[in-house]
């Protein structure tokens, strides 16, 4: 239990920083990118954007392979569908309690 905490807690925790989720956009696209071409539109420098694309790696959310002299970065998206499905299950958690709520107010 306390394993999957930290293994959720890392892909929120990696997704929690507005440029890794700008990176995560871009590679739902289906295609691998490149560093190049991730940093298009941005202010950060090829370094930064390495910085983050480790850190979304860490956390399992993307990986990248080796192409010539340059490193493809793609998108994991089980691990983004792992994520989806403990907010669904949190958020179903939170509708029964509401729903209890409201029953509790309603009798009174």
């Amino acid at each position: 239990m306390a394993a999957a905490a930290r293994d959720r807690a890392a892909i929120f925790a990696a997704l929690g920083d507005e440029t890794r989720l700008l990176l995560i956009a871009k590679l739902c696209s289906g295609q691998p990118h490149s560093i190049s071409e991730l940093t298009v539109g941005s202010k950060l420098t090829r370094q930064a954007i390495t910085k983050h694309l480790h850190a979304l790696s860490h956390a399992g959310l993307v990986r990248s392979t080796r192409e010539g002299r340059e490193r493809i970065w793609e998108l994991r998206g089980k691990r983004l569908t792992e994520a989806r499905r403990f907010l669904d299950e949190i958020s179903s958690q939170w509708d029964e309690a509401l729903e209890r709520l409201r029953a509790a107010v309603e009798i009174e």
